[in-house]
C-alpha cells in the first residue's frame, strides 16, 4: 500500500511514508512547533519516497487522546491534504487511536502482547486503555472506552505490562508495581496498524475526520492549580525540626 502517517499528539513529531515495500521516517520536536513544521516535514519525506499524493491509498493520523493542539493539527492537515488529492476527489484518512499505536509500538520493540497503554494528559492526569494482541487474527483487542483519571487509578491486570511515556514524570504514582516501557504513538505504528483498520472499514472521507478528545477542558483555571498545589504541599511530609 502506499500510505502517509503522522502523529502530533505528543511532544514528539512523527511522521512515516510507505511506499510498496518501502519506508521513510521523520522524528522532530512536536508541540506547538508541529503547526508549523508537519506540512513541510511531509513534502519533503513524500518526495524523498518518490511518492505523490495522488498515489496514496489513505493518510492516517493519530486521533488521540492526546494534546488539543496537536490533534486538531493533525486533524486539519490530513483533511487539507486529503481534500487536495486526485484533483480535488481527494483520498480517504485513517484516524487511529493513539493509545493503540503505543500498543502496537510496545509490542514491536518490546514483545509486549498484553498492555496497558498510558500517555501524559497533563494537568496530573493519565490516558489509558488495555490493549490484548490477538496472535491468531494479528489484531488488537482493546477498551471500548478509554479512561481519564490520576496515575494511582491505573491498575494493570496481573502480568501486564505498563507502556507509554507517563512513567518519567509520575514514577512510583503510576502502577508501582507493574513492568514498564516506554513506547510512543509513532507514525510507523500507524502503517502497521493501517492494513487491519483499513480492512475494517475504519478509513473515512476527510470530512468525517475527527479528534478523539477524552478530557473536555484544555487547562485549569487559576484556582484549580492553586488547590492542587496547596494539596500536594499538604501530602508532602516535613523534614523534622
Amino acid at each position: 500500500m502506499n500510505l502517509l502517517a503522522f502523529d502530533t499528539s505528543t511532544d514528539t513529531l512523527s511522521i512515516a511514508v510507505q511506499h510498496g515495500d518501502g519506508v521513510w521516517q521523520h522524528q522532530g520536536p512536536g508541540g506547538a512547533q508541529a503547526s508549523a513544521t508537519l506540512i513541510p516535514a511531509v513534502r519533503a519525506l513524500m518526495a524523498q519516497a518518490d511518492l505523490s499524493f495522488d498515489a496514496l491509498d489513505a493518510i492516517a493520523f493519530g486521533r488521540g487522546p492526546g494534546s488539543f493542539t496537536g490533534l486538531r493539527t493533525a486533524c486539519a492537515v490530513a483533511q487539507g491534504l486529503a481534500f487536495g488529492a486526485r484533483g480535488g476527489q481527494g483520498v480517504p484518512v485513517l484516524p487511529v487511536d493513539t493509545l493503540l499505536a503505543v500498543a502496537e509500538e510496545a509490542r514491536l520493540q518490546h514483545g509486549c502482547a498484553q498492555v496497558v497503554a498510558v500517555l501524559d494528559a497533563r494537568m496530573d492526569e493519565v490516558y489509558h486503555a488495555r490493549c490484548e494482541w490477538q496472535a491468531a487474527s494479528g489484531h488488537w483487542h482493546t477498551d471500548a472506552d478509554f479512561g481519564l483519571g490520576a496515575p494511582e487509578s491505573v491498575q494493570p491486570p496481573q502480568g501486564w505490562t505498563v507502556a507509554g511515556n507517563a512513567h518519567t514524570p509520575y514514577g512510583e504514582r503510576l502502577a508501582p508495581g507493574a513492568h514498564h516501557v516506554l513506547a510512543l504513538p509513532t507514525a510507523t505504528a500507524l502503517l502497521r496498524l493501517a492494513p487491519a483498520l483499513i480492512a475494517a472499514g475504519a478509513a473515512v472521507a476527510a470530512s468525517d475526520a475527527l479528534p478523539r478528545y477524552i478530557r473536555d477542558k484544555v487547562a485549569q483555571t487559576t484556582a484549580e492549580r492553586a488547590a492542587l498545589r496547596a494539596a500536594q504541599a499538604a501530602a508532602t511530609p516535613k523534614d523534622p525540626a
